[in-house]
């Protein structure tokens, strides 16, 4: 990410640019873009001289110091700012390779959607880092979380294209309680203040066996689907609990051997439930009961819970008025 000024001079640039370029950001700055990186096309250093457009362009082959690279480049107007500019980078020779030749250069959709979102969130990320650099103390922690929900949405990206692949991602001790505060912190920014939110917390728990990403992940689609659910009924409640239960275990096929779950962590809501209909079908791709969801919200959580060796469920509490998810996860040895 870099930030040009009217006549292309770099003002200011993120470390992933530092990295890409070959250079640190102070002797980026003062410098013309068109200096640092030369590009092959002519037509593309056209498009660039002039300060209103908007320039989207993939595979470019530019020369940056000694180095030739192929790059993917988003040049942004800034509003309220004419003639200043944003210029996203990254490397295109890190894209998809096929071995079928006869598919070469043809993009599957996945790969095309998992591009256009990446694009807009590596401008925002870099955005965010370099106006840490002007906020005061109080206000890094802002834009720190922008820049670390950027990374987990960048990482569900994968992780949605990954979906149907077995390979798990890697676990090791995690702190649970920490990974809820982080999803708790995501999904209460964006919640109505009406809903009371509760914790009921075992502090003595000891750390779980786990993918810190994936297991934030997870927390925010269930905190979501929770908060969403009781946002209809008079006194919203949503409830996190964790405990320590025994007796729970799974058999883990690919393992060969049964793996207890003694970790437990259960998201409440008082919301109406699930509609009967779709209850045991609820963690299928593309069943959802919301107007407009998707259905791959609690597949994904599914996936990525067996994917760290546990196991989630639900439970509806008609007495109670309650709905219940549950998430079980072994300890870290």
């Amino acid at each position: 990410m870099l930030l040009l000024s009217p006549d292309h001079i770099i003002m200011q640039a993120n470390p992933a640019a530092e990295s890409l370029l070959g250079r640190s950001s102070s002797r980026l700055s003062g410098k013309s873009f068109l200096d640092i990186v030369n590009f092959a096309r002519p037509d593309l250093t056209d498009r660039l001289a002039d300060t209103e457009t908007q320039l989207i362009a993939r595979g470019v082959d530019v020369r940056v110091g000694n180095r030739d690279l192929r790059v993917n480049i988003t040049l942004s107007t800034l509003a309220n700012h004419p003639g200043w500019r944003m210029a996203t980078l990254s490397d295109a020779s890190q894209g998809e390779r096929f071995e079928d030749h006869e598919r070469r250069g043809q993009l599957r959709g996945p790969a095309v959607l998992s591009h256009e979102i990446k694009n807009p969130l590596a401008a925002i990320r870099g955005a965010a880092q370099l106006l840490a650099r002007k906020v005061g103390e109080g206000e890094k922690a802002l834009t720190g979380l922008i820049a670390d929900e950027v990374d987990r949405i960048a990482q569900l990206i994968d992780r949605m294209q990954r979906l149907g692949r077995e390979r798990a991602e890697p676990v090791g001790p995690t702190n649970l309680h920490s990974a809820i505060h982080r999803a708790f912190e995501t999904v209460r920014i964006s919640s109505d203040p009406s809903v009371a939110w509760r914790e009921e917390f075992d502090p003595s728990l000891p750390p779980v066996l786990a993918n810190e990403g994936a297991l934030v992940q997870v927390l925010v689609n269930l905190m979501v689907n929770a908060r969403d659910a009781c946002s209809t009924v008079v006194a919203p409640q949503l409830i996190v609990r964790t405990r320590f239960v025994s007796g729970i275990v799974m058999n883990v096929i690919r393992l060969g051997r049964p793996v207890k779950l003694p970790i437990e962590i259960q998201i409440s809501d008082n919301g109406p439930g699930i509609d009967p209909a779709i209850r045991d079908d609820i963690f299928e791709p593309f069943v959802t009961s919301k107007t407009n969801g998707q259905g791959l919200g609690l597949a994904l959580v599914q996936k990525l819970v067996r994917d760290m060796d546990g196991r989630v469920s639900h439970e509806r509490d008609e007495s109670g008025g309650w709905t219940h998810f549950r998430i079980h996860l072994p300890m870290a040895r």
